[in-house]
């Protein structure tokens, strides 16, 4: 029974990365890759990346969808909570003491610094449009036109 449940978590894990990869997000799996990614000059997208219902009903769709926008990040990114546990943890710590830790969340960076963010109390119970909406107005604000 225990390894049916493993296989099915494998399995949900597997499909998360798959939607984010193929929405044009880089996967960030070890403390080293963030810090080349947070390193970069302009803007970044961090997606915090869960298996919860919210993650993939709401965060992981308004991911995929508020990209396509007049203004966006130079960069997008994500990291899997609970599952690239030391990419997580970087991320989350040079987010800095400001950062309440939740998944799913958004970050946005600007040169390697939060600017802005979207927390799991922000996802949760919202529709997917309410959350591209939220991201896309820090889009407007943040980065600039393609």
């Amino acid at each position: 029974m225990n390894m049916d449940f493993n296989l099915l978590m494998n399995d949900i894990v597997r499909q998360a990365r798959g939607e984010m990869e193929a929405s044009g997000y880089e996967q960030l799996t070890s403390a080293e890759e963030v810090d080349q990614a947070f390193a970069r000059p302009g803007t970044s997208l961090v997606m915090i990346n869960s298996v919860c219902g919210c993650a993939g009903g709401i965060a992981r769709p308004a991911a995929a969808n508020a990209v396509h926008y007049d203004k966006r990040p130079d960069h997008l990114v994500t990291v899997f909570a609970g599952q690239d546990k030391e990419a997580t943890a970087q991320a989350r710590m040079l987010f800095g003491d400001e950062h309440l830790p939740s998944s799913p969340s958004f970050v946005l960076l600007k040169d390697g610094q939060p600017v802005a963010e979207i927390g799991r109390h922000e996802i949760e119970g919202h529709d997917p449009m309410s959350v591209i909406t939220h991201i896309q107005a820090l889009f407007e604000e943040h980065c600039d036109e393609l």
